[in-house]
């Protein structure tokens, strides 16, 4: 079954939420997050395949991306209808909500021996320079520990073909990268 077509009933659903809500302003924050929930949860921490967690983002860093979504740099089919309306000021008021949440595991299961690895792997390449040691992130930079598994080697696949949008460092960092050492890496965050 084509990836449209399991998404397509969320997509519609989510532009019908996005239109029924477009006029709310920064003040209808709560109500804003209530459909961010349907993919990234409730409180933040997201329990769908390949989603990604808000929660414990850096607020720059939501801000930003919510910015380049929206402006169409970076294209997330699923997001394009949720962040074509949105003001500056929502995206603000968006980033500080989730990013004042605590991070929660996924509940997926962790690979002990790929921790290993990737813990090697991350000290090779350095992450705790950018991602802080508690791989928190600060700033432009993600929060990785405690991230879905599934999302992580997504996006470090995507970030390793020079996804549009991001850093080119982060592109260098993992430039090379089988992806069984991504897989790793993705393992040793999640597991922080």
């Amino acid at each position: 079954m084509p990836m449209f077509a399991v998404w397509r009933p969320l997509l519609i659903g989510l532009a019908v939420a996005t239109l029924s809500i477009s006029g709310a302003g920064a003040q209808g924050v709560p109500e804003r997050a209530k459909l961010c929930a349907t993919c990234h949860g409730e409180d933040g921490n997201s329990r769908m395949p390949n989603i990604p967690s808000l929660a414990g983002q850096p607020e720059f860093f939501i801000i930003n991306q919510l910015f380049l979504m929206r402006e169409g740099v970076r294209k997330v089919e699923a997001m394009a209808a949720v962040v074509k309306d949105l003001k500056d000021d929502d995206l603000q008021a968006l980033a500080k909500h989730y990013a004042a949440l605590p991070a929660k595991g996924s509940g997926e299961p962790i690979d002990q021996a790929l921790v290993q690895r990737g813990g090697e792997l991350a000290a090779m390449r350095r992450c705790v320079s950018c991602h802080q040691s508690s791989f928190a992130g600060a700033d432009q930079i993600p929060r990785i520990a405690k991230q879905r598994v599934d999302y992580l080697i997504a996006a470090l696949k995507a970030l390793r073909t020079g996804r549009p949008g991001s850093d080119t460092l982060m592109s260098a960092a993992v430039a090379g990268l089988s992806d069984a050492d991504l897989a790793a890496l993705a393992h040793f965050a999640a597991s922080r």
